[in-house]
């Protein structure tokens, strides 16, 4: 009896040695073997498609390995970069503040001074200066989709990510490409956001394999993506691309409107009854331009319009967001 007790004791004793040994979420619902990571805004490279691509990561100061914390990603425009979107869209004070984790991928696709996405299919040519900088250049080898999901996997891998907690929005082109992601990594982003987004048809059309929940911003005075879209160009506009949304998701036919104590400019509606809560709300804003509202695009005024101050778009995203995590 001894001696059987013993080896059961030595097999009990590997047993728990080597679970605890192994790199998984605790019970706690924890991480195990993530290490410390410093604080603050950073640049980092991912290879992805045989190619070197580049991002900004913006870590709080309570980050703590051992928990598991949101992780948002925004996405700039065309002719923009990553550190454009973090310096403009004020995400990383919103992140030191309420402790999550940003990342701002960028484009590898050149365009003038920045950078774009392929979001979609190209542009169409009713507008031939601006189709032929968005079709300029050699795109086969870009995949954004693998990159993106890739480079989710990356961050999960190194940072304490709550994976029932990931959040992608997106400014003009990076929300037709945050729109495009949501089509098609639905399993992977619990919400998304955009403004101004400039929705161009996908390759197979949109078919997420779970309701996600949306929230977006269109300024009515926007020249560069307009707000009624731009069928030449094949730019859907807001308010059917809302709709569309919300008939994915389930929701209600009748949105039902959005009460706000101050800011005459902003009118604001939500689809209700939507399935998993995946509701849809869309602020349009009736003197607003190309910009990000309560960002710092407003040196640009005569061509971009209105910058406006009644509503900040990363504010509302974040309570919006942590309102919808994944089931």
């Amino acid at each position: 009896m001894t001696h059987t007790r013993i080896v059961l004791a030595a097999l009990l004793i590997a047993a728990l040695a080597l679970v605890s040994g192994l790199p998984t979420q605790a019970q706690d619902g924890g991480c195990q073997g993530k290490a410390d990571f410093d604080a603050g805004s950073t640049a980092g490279t991912f290879e992805s498609g045989g190619l070197t691509r580049v991002y900004r990561l913006f870590v709080p100061s309570g980050y703590d390995p051992t928990q598991p914390m949101a992780l948002v990603l925004s996405l700039h425009g065309a002719v923009s970069s990553a550190a454009e979107q973090e310096e403009k869209s004020g995400w990383n004070e919103i992140a030191e503040r309420e402790n999550f984790v940003m990342a701002y991928p960028q484009g590898i696709l050149p365009l003038a001074v920045g950078w774009r996405w392929k979001a979609g299919e190209p542009m169409g040519s009713g507008d031939a200066g601006q189709s032929a900088l968005f079709e300029a250049g050699d795109e086969a080898q870009v995949d954004d989709v693998a990159y993106i999901d890739g480079l989710l996997t990356h961050l999960s891998d190194v940072l304490c990510i709550d994976a029932a907690r990931i959040y992608v929005n997106g400014f003009s082109n990076g929300g037709g490409m945050t729109h495009h992601l949501a089509c098609v990594l639905a399993d992977r982003i619990a919400a998304i956001g955009t403004n101004a987004g400039a929705y161009t048809a996908i390759p197979g059309g949109c078919n997420p394999s779970r309701p996600v929940a949306v929230i977006t911003f269109q300024g009515k005075l926007d020249r560069i993506v307009p707000y009624e879209g731009n069928e030449r160009l094949g730019l859907q506009g807001v308010e059917s691309w809302a709709a569309d949304w919300a008939a994915r998701n389930g929701c209600e036919t009748t949105p039902t409107p959005i009460a706000r104590a101050s800011g005459d400019a902003i009118s604001g509606i939500v689809y209700k009854g939507c399935a998993d809560n995946a509701s849809v709300e869309f602020y349009a804003i009736a003197d607003g331009g190309h910009t990000w509202p309560g960002g710092g695009w407003g040196g640009f005024s005569f061509l971009l319009g209105k910058t406006s101050t009644d509503i900040d778009a990363s504010e509302t995203m974040w309570t919006f967001f942590t309102q919808h995590p994944m089931d």
